[in-house]
């Protein structure tokens, strides 16, 4: 087999979302399994709903998700001459004819054979009328009848599909623009391609586009379609099921390597394994364990998933992840990179995503923290003022660290005959505004004795004032 080389060609209409996120990872993890090259193709010949923002984000996402490209950027807006070199050749060898039935005359059958129950579809008017090139005329396939067609699928195995439902197709439109089937076969050819990894939505197209390599006397590529994604409703994923573009999911906090380890457990498997570095996936990724049955989509899943990886990830690379979103809920950034890593290190355990790590760090970065109503109301009580000013005094000559802060706790609990947690809520509403946080004593270590003084000091005032 030559060098494996595969191909992601998104059309620039829209962001990229997790189906074609799931395609570029299986073609481009399969291209470096096999030590081949992978391309970025744009197909974007549907000129009013292309757009350069969309070029922009497609690529924007793919980088994110590490998933470089060997070659391209290629766009097939310019590569129209050489889609009217194919065609003519289709043209001169036979192969293809040209076709000037009306639009409206093609629209008149069409609803004729749907209203007698017939497939609708070109009925080979013009197929013997040896017409050239001329205005309004289309350029179609000669389809051979009868006959048959099998897609030696990688994924399905053999499907056949008999030439009668598939009509003589159009290669060329009126205005001389190629159409699908003509760009991407051309385009697979001249980029030697050998591996075609794309949705089973595209099925129906490979007997059309194997039709084309035969008529090219051209061989094929390998072809797999990979079953769709499904929502947790078993309906097709869409953005109800929660399913946004994978920018959107950068933006709300999900690491790329955790995206990446969601989307190829989508549809493969390799035993029982659910965790994957960049490196295992290379290493295990192949087309065999690809399964035929649809992924269903699991945001919960994608949330435990994230949640891993947030643990996994050293504290110093995440603190660089989570300044972006520090800024974003407009929390001031330390200055000093060891305070923010140790406060840091206290919510990773807790966290699933980005986001919820920089939500969870606003105690440590605020001067001045905001009570939750309900928490003051149950924990800042006239009657556990004696105690937190007890607490001021000690605090004040404690060492700031972890087990001379629990023997004063727990002293103070003998002292009073109060449980610890009576005293430990309290305090940990007054630090972080919270009754839900990480361990009290690894808190006021990395506050501070400063800031858990003067913490201390408003609470009560906030009992006194209430």
């Amino acid at each position: 087999m030559s060098a494996v080389k595969t191909r992601f060609p998104p059309s620039p209409t829209g962001h990229l979302h997790l189906g074609g996120a799931r395609t570029a990872l299986f073609n481009w993890l399969f291209a470096r399994h096999h030590q081949g090259s992978f391309v970025l193709r744009f197909e974007d010949t549907d000129r009013e709903r292309s757009r350069q923002e969309y070029v922009d984000s497609i690529r924007e996402a793919l980088e994110w998700l590490g998933l470089e490209w060997d070659e391209g950027p290629y766009f097939q807006s310019e590569r129209l001459d050489l889609y009217r070199e194919y065609a003519h050749k289709l043209y001169q060898s036979g192969h293809a004819y040209y076709c000037e039935c009306p639009p409206e005359e093609l629209e008149r059958k069409r609803k004729e054979a749907l209203a007698s129950g017939r497939k609708p579809g070109y009925d080979g008017t013009c197929r013997e009328k040896d017409l050239g090139p001329g205005p309004g005329r289309v350029l179609r396939l000669r389809v051979p009848r009868p006959g048959v067609t099998v897609v030696e699928d990688l994924i399905r195995g053999a499907v056949s599909f008999d030439h009668s439902e598939i009509d003589d197709f159009i290669l060329l439109r009126s205005d001389g623009s190629p159409t699908y089937h003509l760009a991407v076969v051309v385009d697979d050819l001249t980029m030697g391609i050998t591996h075609v990894i794309r949705g089973d939505d595209h099925l129906s197209n490979t007997p059309k586009q194997l039709l084309l390599y035969r008529a090219l006397e051209a061989p094929p590529p390998f072809f797999a379609h990979v079953p769709m994604i499904l929502g947790p409703d078993g309906a097709r994923l869409s953005k109800r099921h929660g399913a946004r573009s994978v920018l959107e999911y950068r933006e709300e906090g999900y690491l790329p390597q955790a995206l990446r380890n969601y989307l190829v457990r989508l549809g493969w498997s390799w035993g029982d394994q659910e965790i994957f570095t960049l490196e295992e996936m290379i290493e295990k990724f192949d087309l065999s364990r690809i399964n035929k049955a649809a992924a269903r989509f699991d945001p919960e899943k994608l949330l435990a998933v994230n949640a891993y990886w947030l643990r996994a990830t050293p504290t110093p690379e995440l603190a660089e992840e989570v300044l972006p979103f520090l800024r974003k809920l407009g929390l001031p950034v330390p200055e000093d990179r060891r305070y923010l890593e140790e406060a840091l290190e206290t919510v990773k355990p807790r966290a699933r995503t980005l986001l919820e790590a920089a939500e969870m760090l606003r105690f440590y970065l605020v001067e001045e923290i905001d009570y939750d109503p309900e928490a003051a109301r149950k924990f800042l009580t006239p009657d556990i003022a004696p105690v937190l000013e007890r607490l001021l005094e000690e605090l004040s000559r404690v060492k700031f660290k972890d087990e001379p802060l629990e023997r004063l706790f727990r002293g103070l609990a003998e002292e009073t005959g109060l449980k610890l947690k009576k005293i430990a809520q309290p305090v940990r509403v007054a630090l972080t505004g919270k009754t839900v946080s990480p361990g009290l004593f690894e808190i006021m270590r990395i506050l501070g004795r400063e800031r858990v003084l003067r913490r201390l000091r408003r609470a009560l005032e906030f009992i006194r004032t209430r």
